[in-house]
């Protein structure tokens, strides 16, 4: 098996972490984003979105969608568990995991999308979207600081996929958009510090 990879994204690295959890070893293929290389024929009959990661297996079938992929491997390799414990377990993850998507890295993604120069050729970029996105992103890192003023981890006393797709968010949002996001959220500061000196962070 081999993944097709663009370290500089957030989806691919969500799924790097994950496998570094689990110490999983995996080749990856470097496709830049950038440079259009995931929007070549080639690529996208691996992918028809044209989007990373892809997990192709030894038969030469593709899987696509980061958090599928890891579903795939929490499967193969249960532990250590990241996506739930029993079934009550995994649906409290599955809401939290969306949560972030779509709460934290959701709005993130559009501020960068509609502001940092990678993008201008590829969306039409809409300034006051992008300044509306920020305003929401900003006002649900508050709402997650008051959830980690309760817990250690976002789901509760052990980390999860959650904590994954939560900080490569936030490391996003500042390493390629500048932006400020853990100014006066002091317990999403103590846990982005926690996660982010875990070995896998570095994946």
């Amino acid at each position: 098996m081999k993944i097709y990879d663009f370290p500089m994204a957030p989806n691919p690295r969500r799924v790097r972490v994950f496998l570094a959890e689990k110490n999983i070893e995996m080749v990856y293929v470097h496709v830049d984003i950038f440079k259009g290389e995931s929007r070549t024929v080639e690529f996208m009959q691996k992918n028809p979105m044209g989007g990373l990661p892809v997990l192709e297996f030894d038969d030469g079938t593709y899987l696509t969608e980061s958090v599928a992929i890891c579903r795939y491997f929490e499967g193969i390799q249960p532990e250590p568990r990241l996506m739930g414990v029993d079934p009550r377990d995994i649906a409290f993850v599955e809401m939290w995991n969306r949560r972030m998507e779509l709460e934290i890295l959701a709005p993130i993604g559009n501020v960068i999308q509609h502001t940092h120069p990678a993008f201008i050729t590829r969306i039409k970029q809409i300034p006051e979207f992008a300044e509306a996105r920020r305003d929401h992103g900003m006002q649900r890192l508050e709402w997650l600081d008051s959830i980690l003023a309760q817990r250690q981890f976002i789901t509760g006393d052990r980390y999860t996929i959650a904590d994954i797709t939560a900080m490569i968010a936030i490391d996003l949002g500042v390493n390629l958009g500048g932006m400020k996001l853990l100014e006066g959220v002091n317990h999403v500061k103590r846990w982005h510090e926690a996660v982010s000196s875990r070995p896998s962070a570095k994946a």
